[in-house]
């Protein structure tokens, strides 16, 4: 009986794309539950309003998962020890989500910009990783998309922060374009699982 032996290199591309396939499907979860939360409890905030308890929660959790979804990345994608973007990540994350427990306290326009300025630099991280998979894991171009979005994302809802019409409203929608994104890189993903299978 022959025993056909697969090659570590190709097992660990299998176990990356499974990995990342779950986390982004956990991710697709808490973006839309975070979407529906800030739609039905705080959509009609403007930039010259103070945040409702709520409202302050919800933008301080949402980088806080960020950090937390980069920590499972290592494990689930078996990606084994952070690099250096991976720490950046962490610390953008959790910098940011200090800089949105002060922001919190003063308008929404406030944390809008810090928002924004989080979700310009976290967009160009994702791009470098996203680059850097295409070569080992393939199927990144939804993440490069996603990554750049988000670049273009932050630069507005910065010069959004200083509109008195600007709302929390903007902010639902960047959160429901990732998702979008992620269940794209899903089905990018798991397109290129089969490719390896055959």
């Amino acid at each position: 009986m022959n025993q056909t032996t697969v090659p570590s290199s190709m097992t660990t591309t299998t176990t990356t794309l499974s990995g990342l396939r779950s986390l982004y499907l956990i991710r697709v979860a808490f973006s839309l539950i975070w979407v529906a939360l800030v739609v039905t409890t705080s959509a009609s905030l403007v930039s010259t309003d103070r945040p409702t308890v709520i409202a302050a929660v919800l933008l301080v959790v949402y980088p806080l998962w960020d950090v937390v979804a980069t920590l499972l990345e290592r494990r689930m994608a078996g990606t084994g020890s952070m690099d250096r973007v991976g720490t950046t990540n962490v610390a953008l994350g959790l910098a940011t989500a200090a800089g949105m427990i002060v922001a919190v306290f003063s308008t929404i326009g406030t944390a809008l910009l810090v928002f924004g300025i989080w979700a310009l630099l976290s967009g160009a991280i994702q791009l470098v990783v996203a680059i850097r998979r295409r070569r080992t894991v393939g199927a990144q171009w939804p993440m490069v998309i996603s990554g750049g979005l988000s670049v273009l994302a932050g630069i507005s809802f910065a010069a959004m922060s200083a509109s008195a019409t600007s709302g929390l409203s903007s902010v639902a929608g960047y959160s429901a374009f990732g998702a979008f994104w992620f269940l794209v890189s899903v089905i990018a993903l798991s397109i290129r699982s089969r490719r390896e299978k055959h």
